[in-house]
């Protein structure tokens, strides 16, 4: 496969519809491997998720669904097992932008030489409609030094190359993604590899998730991880630059 989708839920019933049916409305659908792991959902997420797979029966689609440790848990699980090329982590309620964005992407991930291919992200409401585009917005060349300035690139706009990818760090709750892009990208500057702005919006993103609901805790982790990465002096100072971004 060229590509794996991966997408996480647990009682989603109400927004998985629109995840699924961007998938499936795919142009190249049929380059695109997708997971849907279940964290054992009490809801009709489950049947959701199998009706999908049963009215695609051509398609490289998995469905599974067990109890899991959280959010980055069930992540690692996805990861695990992919068979694509490249993948991206695509939740409940979070949506492909066009029927072609992969058609868009597919050359470049045809080439294989990108250690990560991004773009920009809308920002969406639970009904799906357009709120803003996302305050943050992807530099052109994007490095593992680039997230020093915060999460330029949304996690769903952020398509790994699969042999680059480690196993998200449990440690952290809220912003493991956050620590697993720059590790990502630092694997592919190890490799030599490049990164490729698609100069384009690849995703609509639900502005309803764990990150949101835990801004405070989530802010917290997030400055530790840059502190892990970048050194505690360079990210005291870059926060004091959020602090003025933001007024």
């Amino acid at each position: 496969m060229l590509l794996t989708i991966v997408t996480i839920t647990y009682n989603a019933e109400r927004t998985i519809g629109r995840t699924l049916e961007s998938v499936e409305r795919q142009t190249c659908a049929d380059d695109i491997e997708h997971i849907i792991v279940d964290g054992a959902s009490t809801d009709n997420t489950l049947g959701l998720a199998l009706e999908y797979q049963r009215r695609n029966p051509g398609r490289h689609i998995i469905v599974k669904s067990e109890p899991d440790k959280g959010l980055y848990d069930a992540m690692n699980k996805g990861l695990h097992m992919a068979k694509g090329t490249y993948i991206c982590f695509l939740n409940a309620g979070d949506k492909l932008h066009q029927p072609t964005t992969i058609e868009h992407m597919k050359p470049s991930m045809l080439e294989a030489k990108y250690g990560v291919i991004y773009g920009d992200t809308d920002i969406v409401d639970t009904d799906g409609h357009f709120i803003r585009k996302r305050h943050l917005t992807p530099p052109q060349h994007l490095t593992s030094r680039s997230f020093s300035n915060g999460m330029l690139v949304c996690h769903q706009s952020f398509y790994a190359l699969r042999r680059l990818c480690p196993d998200y760090d449990l440690r952290y709750r809220f912003s493991a993604d956050v620590d697993w892009c720059i590790r990502v990208m630092q694997e592919g500057e190890r490799q030599g590899l490049t990164n490729r702005n698609m100069q384009a919006t690849l995703t609509d993103y639900l502005d309803e998730g764990i990150t949101t609901k835990n801004h405070r805790a989530s802010l917290i982790e997030r400055f530790n991880v840059m502190k892990h990465h970048y050194g505690l002096a360079t990210t005291i100072c870059k926060h004091f630059t959020f602090i003025f971004r933001q007024h």
